[in-house]
């Protein structure tokens, strides 16, 4: 008997080529089986990687759920379509694994998350570095005090887009589209891992643990949305969280989150699972962790009851910064001394942001603290009503 899981997956061009790797991987291990795909325009056999078959190809959703009887969706469309797309898969016993962020704002992500609980579906939201098993490792030595009193985190973006990668759909480099929120910043889409990463190295994942958030937003390219982005957390607690990111860096390298104790710190590279911890009255010492893949995590969790790694209730303080942003006044558009074009890479740079942003990390600071003349900060929420900004 095939007891691979039939799975649909909605948006299988730009991220999604992603996906169709990691199903056809899972798929060789005999784990899921890609029944169908869900685009306006049907993948070409030369989009599909081989082995996969040849999946049902169908732009209406709820259709091709019924007749291929997938068991799990994976959603990885624009922003904004991800609620209504997740509450059809829920209203059919449809599980899920939904693309970050999962919502261009609150209100949006709790109808998706209540709607989904309602349905009694599993939802598994897509923040990769949440599955890698540096975290519980990460938090297991903060919990013995392996560097102290925690005192802050920073997390630090330096990254580059070219200028094409704001053209690559309509709603890029958008804050809203036909009057519909899509926020798709520097924080909130391509470094809102380290975000989500930062607020769980905090302990601060639901939305009762967010205090407070200052935000400064700004872009040295032509978009409405921001490129170069600072936000604060401060939690429950009183922890002050710091995430600064670019688009426009000089030298783009790795992000990170460093984790700040009172007798040392750790720093985590995300995207490589590597840690580096640096206590006093010991050398560094530098760890690499394995990951567990968040689709075969839900594919467990439906077949054995394995928890899920990366449900909604962990991503509600990453939604409270995303309606942060949302409800921030336009990003400030740097002026033209600020940047400058990079010759041959077709892209914008801003000079010094890549020490800017690993200053923001390793001081808490913001933008405007550390001199930035350029940077207007928010806060959210407002002590006031009529206050939107310092």
């Amino acid at each position: 008997m095939n007891t691979a899981v039939p799975i649909v997956l909605a948006g299988a061009r730009g991220h999604g080529r992603w996906h169709l790797d990691n199903i056809r991987r899972l798929q060789d291990k005999g784990v899921v089986r890609l029944a169908g795909v869900c685009e306006l325009t049907p993948l070409t056999p030369d989009e599909i990687p081989e082995g996969l078959g040849t999946p049902e190809q169908s732009a209406d959703f709820g259709a091709l759920l019924d007749s291929t009887g997938a068991r799990i969706a994976v959603i990885c469309t624009p922003i904004p379509t991800h609620t209504d797309l997740a509450l059809t898969a829920a209203a059919k016993g449809v599980h899920l694994l939904l693309e970050k962020p999962p919502a261009p704002s609150y209100a949006e992500f709790r109808r998706m998350a209540d709607g989904v609980a309602a349905a009694g579906v599993a939802c598994q939201i897509g923040f990769q570095s949440l599955g890698s098993h540096a975290v519980p490792a990460i938090r297991r030595l903060l919990g013995e005090g392996a560097i102290g009193e925690v005192v802050g985190v920073g997390g630090a973006g330096a990254w580059a887009r070219a200028e094409a990668y704001f053209r690559r759909a309509p709603w890029a480099g958008k804050r809203r589209l036909n009057g519909v929120d899509v926020i798709d910043g520097a924080l909130t889409n391509p470094l809102a891992h380290a975000v989500a990463t930062a607020l769980a190295l905090a302990g601060a994942t639901r939305a009762e643990d967010v205090a407070r958030i200052e935000t400064e937003l700004a872009h040295a390219n032509a978009i409405e949305s921001d490129d170069t982005s600072c936000v604060r957390v401060t939690t429950a607690g009183d922890l002050p969280l710091v995430v600064a990111a670019t688009l426009c860096a000089e030298d783009p390298d790795d992000p990170y989150v460093l984790v700040h104790g009172t007798r040392g710190r750790i720093t985590y590279w995300y995207k490589q699972d590597r840690v580096l911890v640096q206590r006093a009255g010991h050398g560094p010492e530098e760890i690499e962790y394995g990951r567990t893949d968040l689709l075969e995590n839900l594919v467990d969790h439906l077949t054995d009851g394995t928890e899920l790694l990366v449900p909604p209730a962990a991503t509600e303080a990453f939604m409270r910064v995303v309606e942060a942003i949302r409800v921030a006044p336009d990003p400030v558009r740097l002026p033209d001394d600020a940047w400058r074009p990079v010759p041959g890479e077709g892209r914008r740079a801003v000079p010094g942001v890549d020490g800017l942003v690993a200053a923001a990390a390793d001081t808490i600071a913001l933008f405007s603290e550390l001199g930035a003349p350029w940077a207007r900060t928010t806060t959210y929420p407002p002590a006031h009503p009529e206050e939107v900004s310092t």
